[in-house]
């Protein structure tokens, strides 16, 4: 009788050779999801920008444009670009701890390169952390169904909440909530409308 670990192992190999053989005999246009690369219709996308100090303006979406290149927000919903940005962040920061995984498993690494690594994947988790207590938190005391918040840069912070406006108030009160929990930081605070 077949161990609950090997029959778990072959189910995945099994598993991995149909989706390598479906990649491979793929066609390469047709019924495939795939997302554009011209954001030149990102204008359909009504966002607005408060910063730090208050003041209001129209925004283009660079930092997301950064970090989702890939996308085209016109085409698809409030709620589909929220989890693709999201799931674009996760893929970018899966690579970069799999790489650091590697130094620090690595033979030829030095002890000093291994404990480098091994600090960035803890601030890579603490960042993840980080976020994701901010989003909880705004969502909860805003009631916003939507929050992403992303660190795009070191001490620049991006919040992107979904609602039809927002006020100066509850833009402060973002910021504050933010701050908290990244300590004085650059924070950018950005709606869609749903």
């Amino acid at each position: 009788m077949l161990k609950k670990q090997t029959v778990w192992l072959l189910t995945m190999l099994s598993l991995m050779i149909v989706l390598s053989v479906y990649y491979l005999n793929a066609p390469n246009e047709g019924d495939l999801a795939y997302f554009d690369t011209d954001l030149e219709n990102q204008d359909q996308v009504t966002s607005q920008s408060l910063n730090n100090s208050g003041e209001e303006g129209i925004t283009d979406l660079e930092d997301e444009e950064e970090l989702a290149k890939e996308l085209d927000t016109s085409s698809i919903s409030s709620e589909e670009h929220f989890a693709a940005v999201r799931m674009e962040i996760t893929n970018q920061r899966s690579m970069e701890k799999e790489r650091l995984e590697t130094i620090v498993a690595s033979a030829e690494a030095t002890s000093e390169e291994k404990s480098q690594a091994y600090e960035a994947m803890k601030e890579i988790e603490l960042l993840e952390s980080k976020e994701t207590i901010v989003e909880d938190m705004i969502k909860s005391s805003n009631g916003f169904e939507e929050v992403l918040v992303r660190n795009v840069s070191d001490g620049n912070v991006v919040v992107t909440v979904q609602v039809d406006s927002l006020t100066s108030k509850e833009a402060n009160q973002i910021i504050q909530q933010t701050k908290q929990e990244f300590g004085e930081v650059d924070i950018e605070v950005v709606y869609q409308t749903n």
